[in-house]
C-alpha cells in the first residue's frame, strides 16, 4: 500500500527560502503526522507560479538550484515529489523532480508549453520530449506537469513507460466554471489510459491570477475518489496499491457565486500581505460597488484592518451616508467622513481663474472624482494601507471611470466582475451574514456628480450592457454577431466605441483579480493606438 500526500499549498512568487520552508514544515508533517510514504507539491513550487520574467535571470536560476539541493538532504524518509525551473546549458525547463534520502532520483521536463492567455511558457522554457516513471513503494508512479494532461500524447507515453498511476502537479488559476473544465480533461485522459490520475494543484493569489486548490484524485474507472477544498491549503491523504485506490474525502463543487467570492477574497488577502502593506482603504460611497469591495476586504484581512472613508459632496443624497454607515458598523470597521466641497470649491475657482474659463459638465465632474482620489491616495500613504478601487469590469469596459479619481488605487478586486455579477455576489454575501444594507441592492445605480444623476443616463440597462459586452470583449464577435443576437445596432456601436475609446484608461488601472479568460491586462492585450474598429 503506497500512502501520498497531496500538498494543496499556498506559496510566494520570488520566495525560495520561505517556500522551502514551507515544502520541508509540509513534508515532515506528511511523515511523522500522517506516516506518508511520498509528499507531492504543485507545479514550480521553489520559485512560486508564475516568476515570468525571474526566470531570465542567472541569480535566480542559481538560487533554485542550491535550493534543490538543501532540499535533498532536508527531509529523509519520505519521497518528495515538487516542481522547480532549471537550467541545462542554454536551455531552461519546467521540472518535476523526486527526491529521496539525498538524491534526486527522477526528473521530468514538462512538454506541452501552455502559450495562451495568460500564459508565456514558451517564452521562458524548452518542452521536455521524454515520460518520467519512477517505482515508489512497489507502484511505478509517472510524473506529469499542469498542461500535460490536457493532451493524449504525455499520458499515453507515460502509461506506455510502465506508469501504473500518474502524479500531475499543477499551477491551474481559477476562471468560473475551470474546475468542471480541469475534472472532464483528466478523465478523457483516464478513459484513454485506464489509469489513476492524482491532479494537484496550487492555492493562493499572485498579482491578478487566484490559484484556487480543488485538487483531486480519479480512479481509473473516471470517478473522484478525493477532491480538496476551493481556495484555502489543505493536505489530501490518499491511500493506494494496485488493486485501486481506498475513497477519502470529496469536497462539494462550489456554486459560481461562493467560487468567485472565495477566490475575490483570497486574491485581495494575499496581494495586500505579500506585498508587505498594513491593511486595506477604500472610499464607501453608499453605492453597490464600494459595499462589496469593504465586505470582500473585511473577508480578507479582517475588520481591524480595514478603514472606510465617505466622502460626500453637494450631490450625496442622505441615504447614501446613512447606507455607507450602517454597512460600516455592521461590519465592525473604522469609518472616517471628509467632505470634499472644500477642496473641490478651491480647484474649481483656481484653475478657472488662472485659465479665464468657466469649468463646467464632465470637467467638474470628474475634479470631484479626482478629489476623492486625492484624499484615498494620502491616506494610503500615510497609513501604509492599500488602497483598493473599487470598479467593476462594466465600468472598465466602457471607460465609465475617472482617471485619477476612482481609478486610483493598488488593487481593483471587482475589476473583471461585471456589474450584474456585483449584484449576485453582494446578494451572496447577504446570506452569510446581512452586511449590504437592502436599500443599496434596490437603488438605481449612480455615481452622484450631478443632481438627480443615474448610471443609466449615460449607459445602457446594465442587463443589456453587459451581454454586449461578454459578447464583443470576452467571445470577440462583431458587431453583426451581436445584432443577430439580437440587440439594436446603434446601442451596440456605441457600446463598442467607447470600450475601444477607452483602452487608455485600461492601461493605467490598477491589477484586479481574474475571473474569467477574458479579463483586462494578461489575457486581453490591445494596443492603446488602434485604428481597427469592428464592423457591421
Amino acid at each position: 500500500m503506497l500512502k501520498l500526500i497531496l500538498a494543496q499549498i499556498n506559496l510566494t512568487v520570488g520566495d525560495i527560502d520561505g517556500n522551502v520552508n514551507a515544502i520541508i514544515k509540509t513534508a515532515q508533517r506528511a511523515r511523522d503526522v500522517y506516516a506518508a510514504h511520498v509528499v507531492a507539491f504543485p507545479e514550480l513550487a521553489i520559485t512560486g507560479y508564475s516568476p515570468e520574467d525571474l526566470l531570465l535571470r542567472f541569480d535566480v536560476l542559481n538560487s533554485v538550484e542550491q535550493a534543490l539541493q538543501y532540499l535533498l538532504y532536508a527531509v529523509p524518509d519520505i519521497a518528495i515529489i515538487l516542481g522547480y525551473p532549471r537550467r541545462y546549458g542554454a536551455a531552461v525547463y519546467n521540472c518535476a523532480g523526486v527526491i529521496y534520502q539525498g538524491r534526486l532520483v527522477a526528473e521530468y521536463h514538462k512538454q506541452a508549453l501552455p502559450n495562451y492567455g495568460v500564459f508565456d511558457e514558451r517564452r521562458y522554457f524548452n518542452a521536455g520530449e521524454c515520460p518520467c516513471v519512477v517505482t515508489l513503494q512497489g507502484l511505478n508512479v509517472g510524473i506529469t506537469v499542469c498542461e500535460d494532461v490536457w493532451f493524449s500524447e504525455p499520458i499515453f507515453n507515460t502509461h506506455a513507460a510502465g506508469a501504473q498511476l500518474i502524479v500531475n502537479i499543477n499551477a491551474s488559476p481559477f476562471h468560473v466554471g475551470k474546475h468542471s473544465e480541469r475534472e472532464a480533461q483528466v478523465r478523457q485522459r483516464v478513459m484513454e489510459v485506464h489509469i489513476p490520475i492524482l491532479y494537484l494543484n496550487l492555492v493562493g493569489g499572485q498579482d491578478e491570477l487566484v490559484f484556487d486548490g480543488n485538487s483531486f484524485v480519479m480512479d481509473a474507472t473516471g470517478q473522484i475518489t478525493h477532491r480538496a477544498s476551493h481556495c484555502v491549503e489543505e493536505e489530501i491523504v490518499v491511500n493506494l496499491d494496485i488493486a485501486g485506490i481506498e475513497s477519502g474525502t470529496i469536497a462539494l463543487t462550489p456554486s459560481n457565486e461562493m467560487a468567485v467570492y472565495q477566490a475575490l477574497v483570497l486574491g485581495v488577502r494575499d496581494f495586500v500581505w505579500k506585498n508587505g502593506f498594513h491593511g486595506a482603504i477604500l472610499g464607501l460611497s453608499g453605492g453597490i460597488d464600494s459595499a462589496l469591495t469593504l465586505a470582500i476586504a473585511v473577508d480578507a484581512l479582517g475588520a481591524d484592518q480595514v478603514e472606510a472613508v465617505l466622502m460626500p459632496s453637494r450631490y450625496t443624497a442622505n441615504m447614501s451616508n446613512e447606507d455607507a454607515i450602517a454597512q460600516a458598523n455592521a461590519l465592525k470597521v473604522i469609518w472616517h467622513k471628509i467632505s470634499i466641497e472644500p477642496p473641490l470649491q478651491t480647484f474649481v475657482t483656481e484653475i478657472s481663474t488662472a485659465m479665464n474659463i468657466e469649468l463646467t459638465g464632465i470637467t467638474q465632474e470628474n475634479i470631484q472624482a479626482r478629489c476623492r482620489g486625492l484624499i484615498m491616495m494620502a491616506l494610503s500613504n500615510q497609513t501604509g494601507k492599500i488602497l483598493l478601487s473599487t470598479g467593476n469590469k462594466s465600468e472598465v469596459a466602457v471607460g465609465y471611470t475617472t482617471l485619477y479619481g476612482d481609478m486610483a488605487g493598488g488593487f481593483a478586486p471587482l475589476k473583471d466582475v461585471f456589474k450584474t455579477f456585483v449584484y449576485k455576489l453582494a446578494r451572496y454575501r447577504n446570506t452569510l451574514q446581512p452586511i449590504i444594507p437592502n436599500r443599496v441592492l434596490q437603488r438605481p445605480p449612480s455615481a452622484e456628480l450631478r443632481p438627480n444623476q443615474t448610471d443609466q443616463d449615460s449607459l445602457p440597462p446594465y442587463e443589456m450592457l453587459d451581454t454586449i459586452l461578454h459578447l464583443y470583449i470576452e467571445l470577440d464577435k462583431s458587431i453583426a454577431e451581436i445584432v443577430t443576437a439580437g440587440f439594436d445596432l446603434t446601442t451596440v456601436q456605441r457600446v463598442i466605441n467607447l470600450v475601444n475609446h477607452s483602452e487608455h484608461k485600461r492601461h493605467q488601472a490598477p491589477p484586479g483579480v481574474r475571473i474569467t479568460q477574458r479579463a483586462f491586462g494578461k489575457d486581453r492585450r490591445y494596443p492603446i493606438v488602434n485604428k481597427f474598429y469592428a464592423t457591421t
